[in-house]
């Protein structure tokens, strides 16, 4: 097996951020330094950074009910709360699939699988998000159709969008079901800004056909192979 893979295949990252490490010379491979196009075989010991990579084949794909205030990030010298600290007693190098914001709520899918996550981002493969978004104020007939049509960021136009009017508050404000095929940062945020009003909340409820149905805030679960192969479709 290539060592890239190897390492990919043990949790460490997407395939192409292990043939970076390789690149940096931070990985070993029977205790010499490794290049990239190694094999790896049985009885081999591969380290990195001093410590040794053990392969695991299984591919673990997780849907976690991110709360607010969580980040998703791996960064060590980070020291808010973030969302691989919710599965520390598993035994996998795990990251998230994308990233929800920090004031956001609701699904993200959670993966040992450096190469499913970086499909599942990829743009060509276009996997919608919904999310319920509460709204400050009223909304006319003519914002919602600009939501769906598409509304100029200074990133660009955005491309169609299904936009429900979900509900209107006692409190005069707008309940909204958005749902994007892209993957801007914080873009259903800077959507409703375009068309004048203010994000209260934001949970995003689906990925593709997976929906957090099932799942309070801080809670997850891991999802059957048919689930993880319909995702992949």
């Amino acid at each position: 097996m290539r060592l890239q893979k190897y390492l990919a295949d043990a949790g460490i990252a997407s395939r192409r951020k292990c043939e970076q490490l390789i690149e940096e010379g931070r990985v070993k491979l029977n205790g010499a330094v490794a290049e990239i196009g190694m094999n790896v075989n049985d009885g081999d010991v591969v380290t990195l950074d001093g410590k040794r990579v053990r392969a695991n084949n299984e591919r673990v794909m997780i849907a976690f009910y991110k709360p607010k205030n969580v980040i998703c990030s791996n960064a060590e010298d980070e020291d808010r709360k973030k969302v691989t600290d919710f599965f520390k007693e598993l035994p996998y190098r795990l990251y998230t699939v994308g990233r929800l914001d920090y004031d956001s709520e609701g699904l993200i899918l959670v993966t040992n699988d450096g190469d499913a996550a970086n499909r599942l981002m990829h743009p060509r493969y276009g996997l919608s998000k919904t999310y319920n978004v509460l709204c400050s104020g009223r909304f006319t007939d003519a914002e919602i159709h600009a939501l769906a049509s598409g509304v100029m960021l200074e990133d660009g136009m955005t491309a169609p969008a299904r936009v429900k009017l979900l509900r209107e508050t006692d409190n005069g404000n707008t309940e909204l079901s958005i749902t994007i095929h892209e993957g801007r940062n914080r873009q259903v945020r800077r959507m409703v800004a375009a068309v004048g009003h203010d994000t209260l909340r934001l949970v995003r409820v689906s990925i593709g056909k997976l929906t957090i149905s099932g799942l309070k805030s801080g809670q997850w679960r891991f999802l059957s192979r048919e689930e993880t192969e319909l995702l992949l479709k």
